[in-house]
């Protein structure tokens, strides 16, 4: 059919005040997401102000339980998707009344009808009526002549006269504008209330829903008509502020000032009004008494991350001092199993090895740490083999079926759980899959089942987050020993804390820290070149190509093209896809990580003219490799994993796929269409999502325009990623800057957690970038914390780091006796 478009067909109508909408009958569901309520429809028109050439059209957007067969009015646009042509995208819509006996039936028959099957549906019809429904809302008496139970019939009056809380309250979201996830996760928090506390208070949305910024939460309120100065407004406004300072830095709390200047700023922004000191004031008040956050000394914490810090230190002090301990070791029993174990893997442990197995063994805890090179998977094995010959445990997992294995390995990422199964030949898997997790766990509620075994070995610990390791410590039972086993220069978390640094720095646990580097024996310039990094230089010949690494000078401009050639040889000489990885920093930009996909895309897999499909402006094909973005521990799959795509499947007389499959090391995962955002392309992947893997080729490209990521710990965790061949390529000065750049300690409080549960105050404890406090010995120069009620009234009109300083508001107002233990008894 050939489309006149100067006809205007598909605009909307003249009557710019009139929306555009359809009337239709629904006549199949194309599709219906798993975790929102978006869907696709196959509507039959009946009625529309659309200029629209066909008796069916597609309309997406969210709904509730929509049936087959009924009648709902849409309200939209049409837009012109990109594949799959013009549809209506609606923005909102309602239920129209079943009016043809194939809907009524389906509509009676339907769930929300229970005892109601398709044949008690068909006796209501044919008594009645097409126009069934119609005629029981205006009188239920008319079932009087339907031969049914009154069971069936109390039945379809109930739930006739019942709204359909869902729909409206999808209707309402809709209005809002919020996004699929968005709408379903904040009806899954409320229910039917959704639209009355929104209505009543939009920023209670900030305080519940993560997702939801200030700003659009704001938006909403001052379309309802509340006020600037509301408490709700305030409370918001410092929560949001105490949110973007943590976890945009990495730290547990932030500092009164900060929070001051932030939420000031924050709630002044969209508004004339100015934030008052009594304002901010009374909000943190409300704030405390609702335990949403927790003020100690000058530190502001959210009281969750804070009850997380409290009980990581309450529940390693249990480990450590309630171990079942009634069968220790002596140092030269476990001496005589080492040296059985190195009889059988000739292998000969030097005397710091040997000593890190014998306090492994002994200790409740214990900390083994160095850098690349040094043995620590080395030790690992150690520390297995001759735990199991002291305990008498068989290492065959096949003798286990009916028990758990005693030996527990785990790491936060599938590659790193990969790597210590493949260095040890026993099972090991991912931090989320032991205890159970399933990737949307309240940072404050979950609690996990013991894990199972008697010794548990962690590896990569600096990727371990606060909250990830508060959920493993809790899992782990006395009768349990630990080894956390990391390298504490590499990255610290993504997530809020620096949990591995904090448990070195404490010194309250045993550790065993390598330094003599075994793999440089072999000849690896890569190792020395990180632990040069490690020492804050580069290597004298860091620019000389040595027979496993090289560097190539080029600037932002040119590094796309130099990187595609060195793909190019790479595969020439018979590389795999999987033994070379790209990392970089940043993912925008000329050398950025998205445009650096497209262009070794084509190196590895060529245009051709097989299935693809297009995700997010990037073209996917069979056999590329792409990164898994999510925690799946249904499938087996984790953020981190690399994989390979090895189907896409279209429905039958379409060529358009709506399923990929992907292979990871064997375990194969089929995607549908809503689940496509879990996954992207991986041939070049930044460098924390590389930490703890090993690739057999690396190629670093580094240059000035990513001079804000520019760090020591950065550089030195992409080299280390390299295990044979490591080609690092930009701007000399770029690598420069990066040895000089040495990352500032996040604001944490572990340490001191730590310390106050476990034993002595070390010396210092003071984490770089926290403002001073006075000590806690010395209050000759500190008032009385003073009452909110007595405070407020002499406050200045605005709040400013000098007040704070100058003791003139308390950062616990209002709080009166309570101590900050007295938020996390309840949820230990």
């Amino acid at each position: 059919m050939v489309v006149d478009q100067s006809m205007g067909l598909f605009e909307p109508p003249e009557n710019t005040n009139q929306k555009t909408y359809v009337d239709g009958r629904l006549k199949a569901i194309f599709f219906s997401s798993h975790d929102s309520f978006y869907k696709v429809l196959l509507v039959e028109i009946t009625d529309t102000n659309l200029n629209w050439p066909e008796s069916e059209i597609v309309v997406t957007g969210d709904f509730g339980d929509v049936v087959e067969e009924n009648s709902y009015h849409f309200v939209g646009k049409v837009i012109d998707h990109p594949r799959y042509g013009k549809q209506f995208q609606a923005s909102n819509y309602t239920s129209l009344i079943a009016t043809t006996k194939e809907g009524v039936v389906k509509y009676l028959s339907g769930d929300g009808f229970p005892g109601i099957g398709k044949r008690t549906a068909e006796r209501v019809v044919r008594i009645l009526g097409e126009d069934a429904i119609q005629k029981i809302n205006e009188d239920g008496r008319v079932l009087d002549s339907v031969p049914i139970t009154q069971k069936q019939r109390d039945a379809i009056l109930d739930n006739l006269s019942v709204d359909d809380s869902l729909e409206r309250v999808i209707v309402g979201l809709n209005s809002y504008g919020f996004s699929s996830r968005i709408a379903s996760d904040i009806y899954q928090k409320y229910h039917e209330d959704s639209l009355k506390i929104i209505a009543e208070n939009p920023y209670q949305l900030v305080e519940d829903i993560r997702g939801i910024s200030f700003k659009r939460a704001d938006a909403i309120a001052l379309k309802l008509g509340i006020t600037a100065d509301s408490t709700e407004r305030m409370r918001a406004g410092l929560l949001y502020a105490i949110q973007e300072l943590c976890f945009e830095n990495g730290d547990t709390y932030t500092t009164t000032g900060e929070l001051i200047n932030t939420a000031t700023q924050l709630l002044e922004s969209n508004t004339q009004n100015r934030v008052t000191g009594q304002q901010l004031g009374q909000a943190l008040v409300e704030l405390a008494k609702d335990h949403k956050v927790v003020g100690e000394e000058n530190r502001i914490y959210l009281s969750y991350v804070y009850n997380a810090e409290n009980q990581i230190a309450d529940h390693l002090n249990r480990i450590i001092k309630n171990k079942d301990d009634d069968t220790g070791f002596s140092d030269e029993a476990i001496k005589k199993q080492i040296a059985m174990v190195e009889a059988k893997f000739d292998i000969n442990y030097d005397d710091s090895q040997v000593e890190a197995i014998i306090h492994a063994i002994q200790s409740p805890a214990f900390i083994l740490t160095g850098g690349p090179g040094t043995g620590k998977m080395t030790i690992i094995n150690g520390i297995v083999n001759t735990y199991a010959r002291l305990h008498e445990y068989s290492l065959d997992v096949n003798e286990y079926k009916d028990k758990p294995f005693p030996i527990v390995m785990a790491a936060p990422t599938g590659r790193a759980a990969k790597h210590m199964a493949d260095a040890t030949g026993l099972p090991a898997s991912t931090i989320h899959r032991l205890l159970g997790l399933n990737g949307t766990e309240s940072s404050d509620f979950t609690s996990p089942k013991d894990i199972e075994g008697s010794l548990l070995i962690i590896d990569e610990m600096s990727m371990v987050d606060t909250f990830l390791f508060r959920l493993l410590i809790r899992a782990i039972p006395n009768h349990m020993q630990v080894v956390f086993v990391g390298d504490q220069d590499q990255l610290p978390s993504v997530g809020p804390g620096q949990v591995f640094h904090d448990l070195l720095v404490s010194k309250q646990l045993p550790e065993m820290h390598l330094n003599n580097i075994y793999r440089q024996e072999k000849g690896s310039s890569i190792v020395q070149l990180a632990h040069d990094i490690h020492q804050g230089k580069l290597s004298d010949n860091f620019d000389q190509n040595q027979s496993d690494r090289s560097f190539i000078a080029c600037n932002e401009n040119q590094l796309p093209s130099v990187i595609q050639q060195i793909a190019k040889k790479a595969r020439a000489k018979d590389f795999g896809l999987m033994d070379v990885q790209v990392l970089a920093p940043m993912y925008r930009g000329t050398a950025g990580i998205n445009h650096l996909n497209d262009v070794l895309q084509d190196v590895w897999q060529p245009k051709q003219t097989g299935q693809s499909v297009t995700i997010r402006e990037h073209t996917y094909r069979i056999h590329d490799k792409v990164l898994q973005l999510v925690n799946n521990p249904e499938q087996n799959v984790f953020n981190g994993d690399l994989g390979l795509i090895v189907a896409m499947e279209a429905p039958k007389g379409e060529k358009t796929p709506t399923k990929i499959t992907i292979d990871f090391d064997e375990n194969e995962v089929t995607y549908e269409r809503n689940e496509w955002s879990q996954f992207t392309l991986a041939y070049c992947t930044s460098i924390h999502k590389a930490q703890g893997s090993e690739f057999p080729m690396v190629i670093l490209p580094i240059v000035r325009q990513y001079s804000r990521m520019l760090q020591r710990n950065l550089l030195y965790t992409a080299v280390t990623r390299a295990s044979d061949f490591l080609i690092m390529l930009g701007e000399k000065q770029a690598f420069e800057q990066c040895v000089r750049s040495v990352s500032v300690n996040r604001k944490t409080s572990l340490v001191e957690r730590l310390v106050a549960a476990i034993g002595e105050k070390p010396a210092a404890l003071t984490n770089a970038g926290d403002e001073p406090t006075a000590s806690a010995g010395d209050d000759s120069d500190q008032q009385d914390p003073v009452s909110a009620n007595d405070q407020q009234p002499d406050l200045p009109d605005h709040l400013t780091q000098r007040i704070i300083e100058e003791q003139r508001i308390d950062p616990m107002i209002g709080m009166g006796d309570v101590t900050p233990y007295s938020f996390n008894q309840s949820a230990s």
